[in-house]
Parts: C-alpha cells; structure tokens; sequence
C-alpha cells in the first residue's frame, strides 16, 4: 500500500488500512482540508466546487466520498462526473466556482486513485497553498456544517461537449483543412475518459475514419496507462499496417498526448509541444515556456521564429505561472502536454489533437516527415540512489561548484548547459533518488553524458 501526500494533491493505492493508501477516512480528510483551505482563502465568494473523474475502477466510489464530504463541509457541489483534466478545469471557469477536485491518478497503474486541487481559475495550487492544504489536513483544523448549512449536489455532464466545441472554435484549429486531408485515425484511449472525448472530437473536426484502441471507459486499463514507447506496441503494430495517417494516444484523464507515426514509430512525447509550438508560432508569434526537464528543440524553434524561449522549474503550475509572467503563446511540459492560453492555463490533449491535425493538414507531408523538420535530440533518463545519511542540497551544491564554468539553472536542482546537450539533476518527491535527464542529438550521446554527469555526482558523494 502506498500513500503519497504532495503540494499538488493526494494521491494512493485503494484499499488496506488508513494512512497506508488512499482508504476512505484519507479521503475525507484530505478533502476536509482542502475545503478548509478554499474557504479561508479563495476571494471568489461562490461557494460552488466542480468535482469530475476520469475511469477508473475506484473513481466512483472516491467520487461518492469527496461530494459527500464537500457537502458536509457545507459547499455545494457540481458534479461533471466522467472528464477530462482539462474538461474539469474549463468547468471550474465555467462555473465561476471557488475551486475543483480532479479524481484521477493520471498515467498511474489502476490500483492508484489521487485527488488534484484546482483553484478558482481552474488551475492547480501553488507550492505555498499545497503546503497549506497538507498542514492543515496534518492537524484536522477543520470544523463541519450544521444540518441547515449542509450543501446540496447539482449533476451537469455538459462540459465535455462545451470543452469540444471550445476547441472546435480555436482561431488556428482549421476544420475544413482537417476535413479535405480525410485522415484516418487511431485512437488508443486506455481504456479511460478519452475513450469518449477523442474520437468525439475527431467526428467535430470531420475526421471520418477513426479506428478506436482500448476506447471502452470500462477503467480496465488495455496496457500500463503512461504513454511511452514500451507501452504502446499494439497501436505500434496497428500503424505499421498502414491503416492509419497518425495515431494518438491519451493518458487516463487526457492532459498527455502522444503521437504514432504512420509506419508505427513513435513521434516522441517531446515532439507532441515542438510541433503544435512551431505551428502556434508561424501564425501568431511570442514567447515560450516548458520545464527544464523538456527538449531544447522547442528553444530551437522558437528562436528560429525570432521569439524568446523560457524554462521553468518542472511542474505545470510552474510553467503556467512562467507562462503568464512572460505572456506565452504556447508552452507546455515534454511529456506531451500542449498548455494553449489562447483557452486556458492547463496541459490538454484535445487542444494538441486539433492543432496537430491542422498542422498535418496543411503541410500535406506524412507525420514522419513532418518529424524531420524539427531539431532532432533525444533524451535519457538515469537516477542515483540516496542513502539516509546523504544531504540532497549539499550534493547539489556541489554539483553546481564543479561545474561552475558551464550555463548552470539552479531554480530547480541543478541543470547544466552544455554546447550540444545538457544535463538536469533534481530530488525526487516520491523516492530517495536524484533524477538525472540528459539530452544531446543521439541517444547514445546523451546516456553517454547522463553517465559522465552520475560518475561524477558519485566521486561528489
């Protein structure tokens, strides 16, 4: 059983004892506490919070709790039960609520469930409203409603179809160039919410011919849900075929997407932001943002539209926060999450489907031609394991002193600037490890630096 509590929520495997997963009492408690938080705190007055979850096997039963909770703690609630994250945070606006509770664990395995926190824009708390959610659950400082302040439960399941047409209506999403190229389509949706919101916006961007993978909301996930390589070799297999023009993939509640070339490679999670970016960019040039972890190509691209480029520390609501600072069009995290202001400040696959098949349209190349007219990098992923007695900070520290004279980033562990690559190192927040990405123009060069770097970390030691 596992239980991990963070700034941005609270998420665990069901079932076991209280305090060893996410069991019902943790529930209610974490629930109670964010309900606390949003009433000391959120300036927006309307007592109303938006509660939606993606398919998994859990997700009613935690529903059931998280709205009985909710109206305990005297708010009322609007549930738009099966969404999307980023259908969830376009109701919160929708709503003109004081806050919103996704119920989803992401690309976690199915024994996992998690409770996201919006605030009243629809966007996730902050690390110093986190932090505030997690002391106050800590101490139980939370009182409840007398039954004539109890809150009542309103059901409106209209916000996918709102998201939709939302989409639909973006400026640079051309319906008609999508209709002309007459694509065909596969879908692998995990067996999650993107079951049903993908190929329905498929059919309102007039793509005909959909051929659905794992689309069935059943909860019973067809593969291990995150969208990687090793877990998508039966879309894979489907497009080596040649049955489709493009395939996409969706995590559980649809803020990653991944693409599959036409002969069954993958496009590379990393590409999904540099395509959608570089085509945002050819119609309405600006800045961009995506986290130190993500590919220099997107700061390639942008520099060659003669934009500026930002990173942020990783973390959506820290690329969101960056993203307003500096007025981004279009920015993002590498793991396929597309952030578009021109709708909102959230990852969102539906806004990536449409403006990747706009810009597939009218380039009128295959997708794995269209894939060699971006900077090509790939990226590898190594960690060093920490022991109790090991300082973190200290480490990192020291890190930096060695590396002195290259371009350091320190706002988010210590990420080094190389002429061909770079190399970011930051503690993990769920394990006793630091997370060690590199990313130079082959693979076997960038595992070569990740490796050079982690020697080097180690002799720090």
């Amino acid at each position: 059983m596992s239980l991990i509590k963070s700034i941005s929520g609270i998420r665990g495997t069901i079932g076991g004892r209280a305090g060893e997963g996410l069991s019902p009492l943790d529930i209610v408690k974490f629930t109670s506490a964010y309900a606390t938080f949003i009433r000391r705190n959120s300036e927006n007055k309307s007592n109303v919070i938006v509660v939606g979850r993606d398919a998994r096997l859990s997700g009613r039963m935690v529903l059931n709790i998280v709205v009985g909770t909710l109206t305990g703690m005297g708010f009322d609630v609007v549930n738009i039960g099966l969404a999307t994250t980023p259908t969830t945070e376009l109701a919160v606006v929708g709503e003109k609520a004081c806050g919103g509770i996704i119920i989803t664990a992401s690309h976690n395995p199915t024994q996992w469930n998690a409770l996201k926190l919006l605030n009243e824009q629809g966007e996730f708390l902050n690390d110093e409203q986190g932090k505030e959610v997690l002391r106050i659950a800590e101490a139980e400082d939370f009182d409840y409603a007398p039954v004539e302040k109890l809150g009542r439960e309103q059901k409106n399941y209209t916000y996918l179809r709102r998201h939709i047409e939302a989409v639909k209506a973006l400026e640079l999403v051309d319906v008609n160039a999508i209709r002309r190229a007459d694509f065909t389509v596969a879908v692998d949706a995990v067996n999650s919410i993107g079951g049903i919101a993908i190929p329905k916006l498929l059919e309102q961007l007039g793509v005909k011919k959909v051929i659905p993978l794992y689309c069935e909301p059943t909860g019973n996930f067809g593969h291990t849900p995150e969208p990687i390589p090793e877990n998508l070799t039966d879309i894979s297999e489907l497009m080596k075929n040649g049955k489709a023009d493009v395939g996409f993939v969706v995590d559980p509640d649809v803020d990653r997407l991944a693409i599959i070339m036409e002969n069954g490679e993958f496009f590379v999670e990393e590409y999904t932001l540099v395509a959608v970016a570089d085509y945002v960019l050819s119609r309405t040039p600006g800045p961009t943002v995506s986290n130190l972890s993500s590919s220099r190509a997107l700061r390639d691209v942008t520099i060659a539209r003669g934009c500026t480029y930002t990173a942020a520390a990783v973390g959506e609501v820290n690329v969101t926060t960056e993203m307003r600072r500096t007025g981004a069009v279009i920015g993002g995290e590498g793991n396929g999450g597309v952030i578009y202001p021109a709708l909102h400040y959230g990852r969102d696959a539906l806004v990536g489907v449409a403006l990747f098949l706009t810009l597939l349209a009218k380039s009128k190349m295959k997708v794995s031609e269209l894939k060699t007219h971006y900077p090509q990098y790939a990226i590898a992923k190594t960690k060093l394991q920490l022991t109790p007695e090991m300082d973190v900070d200290a480490i990192l520290d020291a890190v930096a002193k060695h590396y002195a004279d290259e371009q350091l980033t320190t706002i988010d562990g210590v990420k080094i600037d190389f002429e061909d690559g770079w190399v970011h190192l930051r503690k993990s927040n769920t394990e006793p490890i630091i997370r060690i990405y590199s990313e130079a123009h082959t693979m076997d060069e960038a595992t070569k630096l990740g490796e050079d770097v982690r020697k080097i970390v180690e002799s720090l030691c």
